[in-house]
């Protein structure tokens, strides 16, 4: 099993308010920093993205890719890389948890980076904190500073 990263963030919203923010790709790259571009390809009879072509800088990680998505109910959304120019994996996750009686959320993003070009686990292990961390950082202040559902 390949190794992954994971970290967590309560964040000062509903999980409906969070995973709209998250499901709202058009507006990735004003909050996330390593997107910047992202194009819907392929939507569900719900309207959720199921293929997404994600254009990626995140400072040694360049990539323009398509993940595919996995909506687990209201809490859970899960993707993996379709297609890279850099990568051969992209898998990961954002899981949220009401807490505080629902008024907050607990999100847990899980990432496993894998690139074709050699590069020594705890290289691809601190680039995968990086990333995550800055996009928790940057859900948790675009959820916070938007208009409430």
């Amino acid at each position: 099993m390949a190794e992954h990263t994971s970290s967590s963030i309560t964040i000062d919203a509903t999980p409906a308010e969070v995973m709209g923010v998250i499901s709202d790709f058009a507006r990735y790259p004003e909050w996330t920093g390593e997107v910047k571009e992202t194009e819907v390809l392929e939507k569900d009879d719900q309207g959720r993205a199921l293929q997404v072509r994600l254009v990626l800088d995140a400072g040694a990680i360049k990539d323009d890719h398509v993940l595919a998505y996995t909506w687990t109910g209201d809490d859970k959304v899960s993707w993996t890389l379709v297609k890279s120019q850099m990568m051969r994996a992209l898998d990961g996750s954002y899981a949220l948890k009401p807490v505080a009686g629902g008024e907050r959320t607990e999100v847990t993003y899980q990432l496993t980076v894998d690139v074709k070009i050699p590069m020594l686990g705890m290289i691809k292990r601190k680039a995968e904190k990086v990333i995550i961390d800055r996009a928790l950082a940057g859900l948790k202040k675009r959820v916070e500073s938007g208009p409430k559902a």
